[in-house]
């Protein structure tokens, strides 16, 4: 029997220390080994406990949670999930600290929420398991340029509708990719699983940057050749529709696989909408969702790329969409920018 996963929870409230505390307690895969109000008594008690995860607040008097993460990552590295306020401030510190080396984030229940922090078990227990190493290489590339990018002023976009899709770890993967990708990139459509008052500030940062315009999607919006739509979270899913001008829908329907917006719906209307002339990629994240989706897309004739197990936060989608025959090539995450951008450039002749 697997051990439970041990548990140090730093919040600057008491009443949040203790309301996370008894949502972890609730499941006999996880035990809350001790609790910190502050970066000081975290610290110790990292020390003295050596927990497995810690849940981190980012608002904290003497060290905010942002410093106190840069701190853990470059001294002792280990998985934390970021709790957050769900406001635009909270959200931009909580883009930061995923980029920092966080392993998810979570955002702190509203008054009345009849489920609060739903889903911190599956995202403490896969915390726990995560075999990733927590290695910072220090900081992050500056915003490219077209002069900076491989081959940028060269590149001509074919046909090809680009989809991605990613959840825990994401942020990072993302970056990764987005930023080998120049201005003139193929039209792209992606869904990360995210709060909803988090992808806008997300959309914001991948656009500072990368190279191309990065925004929230919106209901209608046009398919664009430099252009990458993110789907918001939280209360529809994103679709492209349209094939005389491919644009992006979002509907409301329920969850699937428990996400709205779900990876699977996303991927659906790709692979009728585009078929051979669409990539699907699938990134680091927990669970199954996109896999279906993916598999579809292959099968309609689309390029498909998974991110190899080395190189993801979680090899759970990525997993499941290889086992099901869905991922035609995996690829570390390095080369897979450069691969999506290889397979949609124009070619002169062939069929695209």
């Amino acid at each position: 029997m697997t051990a439970p996963a041990r548990v140090l929870v730093v919040d600057n409230s008491a009443t949040m220390r203790g309301l996370i505390t008894a949502v972890l307690n609730s499941d006999p895969g996880v035990t809350v080994v001790g609790q910190a109000a502050d970066a000081m008594e975290a610290r110790q008690a990292i020390k003295q406990l050596d927990p497995d995860v810690v849940t981190l607040d980012i608002e904290m008097p003497n060290m905010n949670g942002l410093e106190f993460l840069d701190k853990i990552m470059r001294l002792r590295p280990m998985p934390v999930i970021m709790v957050s306020t769900l406001t635009h401030k909270g959200a931009e510190a909580t883009i930061a600290a995923l980029e920092i080396g966080a392993f998810d984030c979570v955002g702190k229940p509203l008054p009345g929420d009849p489920n609060p922090f739903g889903d911190l078990i599956d995202k403490v227990k896969a915390a726990a398991r995560s075999q990733r190493k927590f290695i910072i290489t220090g900081n992050k590339a500056a915003a490219p340029t077209a002069a900076n990018v491989n081959g940028a002023s060269e590149y001509r976009a074919g046909r090809k509708i680009i989809a991605i899709g990613a959840s825990t770890g994401g942020v990072e993967a993302l970056i990764t990719v987005l930023q080998k990708f120049p201005p003139n990139c193929p039209p792209t459509v992606i869904t990360q699983h995210m709060p909803h008052t988090f992808t806008k500030s997300f959309a914001e940062r991948l656009n500072r940057l990368c190279a191309p315009t990065v925004q929230e999607a919106t209901d209608g919006a046009r398919l664009e050749i430099g252009k990458v739509y993110l789907a918001p979270g939280g209360e529809r899913h994103l679709q492209v529709s349209n094939p005389t001008a491919p644009c992006c829908r979002l509907v409301d329907r329920d969850p699937v696989n428990g996400h709205r917006p779900s990876v699977d719906v996303l991927f659906d209307s790709v692979a009728e909408l585009a078929g051979r002339n669409a990539i699907g990629v699938i990134l680091t994240g927990m669970g199954r969702d996109g896999a279906s989706g993916l598999l579809k897309m292959r099968h309609a004739g689309a390029k498909t790329f998974g991110q190899n197990e080395k190189t993801c936060v979680v090899y759970g989608m990525p997993r499941v969409a290889y086992e099901l025959g869905a991922v035609e090539t995996q690829l570390p995450l390095g080369s897979i920018g450069e691969e999506i951008l290889k397979t949609a450039a124009f070619r002169k002749e062939g069929s695209e």
